[in-house]
């Protein structure tokens, strides 16, 4: 096996209280796959994680110096198969955030912001404050702030589409159908009455000789007024 070293990925976020030291902390996850064991050295000020892959070959190795001191007595650790997650509780009590979570200002390539349990200081009042130890547990190793997608449990009631009754929708759609049904009847009910304009014809034909008889009746009133005349 290589002696290659990597610096891992690390993400963090913060919560803070003034009143409150269950309330003012730091998440932190660093992430080191495939590492059985560790070497963690936590202090007030910074931390030193070690740790080897076999699989991958290699050995992470990460040093950060915190902006501010940490509470290591109260602050929480828990390994994953993918991370290392840690909880460190700040070490004074204030309302404001840390600026950043390093010593130095400036930027680090491996060093970004955790948006999964991020929350602005000024909404950290409506956020959840979960303990991460008792929830980290049942993660699967790797993936921190699943406990925000609770929410999507909401798709239940609506499907998640914005309370759309698809019943109705498709009731009206059905509905329809039986409309176009109906415009088909109506072809169907002309037809039945074509008979009927054949019986009109008919009708016109009973008129026709009708007049035709009266015709000949009136053809022959002057015969008739001669033979009277005849007679007389």
């Amino acid at each position: 096996m290589s002696g290659t070293k990597t610096t891992p990925e690390a993400t963090w976020a913060q919560r803070s209280s003034a009143s409150d030291p269950e309330k003012n902390f730091i998440y932190l996850t660093i992430a080191a796959p495939d590492v059985k064991k560790i070497d963690l050295d936590l202090k007030p000020t910074g931390l030193t994680f070690n740790g080897t892959s076999e699989t991958k070959e290699t050995t992470y190795h990460l040093e950060l110096e915190f902006y501010a001191e940490i509470d290591t007595e109260n602050s929480k650790t828990h390994h994953t198969s993918r991370d290392v997650l840690l909880v460190l509780r700040k070490k004074e009590l204030k309302e404001e955030y840390w600026p950043r979570l390093l010593k130095e200002s400036k930027k680090v390539h491996f060093l970004k912001t955790d948006f999964d349990k991020w929350v602005d200081e000024d909404e950290q009042e409506g956020a959840p404050v979960d303990d991460m130890m008792g929830g980290m547990g049942g993660m699967g190793g790797g993936m921190p702030g699943m406990e925000g997608m609770g929410g999507m449990g909401g798709m239940g009631g609506d499907g998640g589409f914005g309370g759309i009754d698809f019943s109705k929708l498709g009731g009206g759609a059905g509905g329809g159908m039986p409309d176009m049904g109906d415009m088909g009847g109506e072809d169907d009910d002309e037809d039945d009455e074509m008979p009927a304009l054949e019986e009109d014809d008919g009708a016109a034909d009973k008129t026709g000789d009708s007049k035709g008889k009266a015709a000949e009746k009136a053809d022959d009133a002057p015969d008739a007024k001669s033979k009277i005349q005849e007679v007389s």
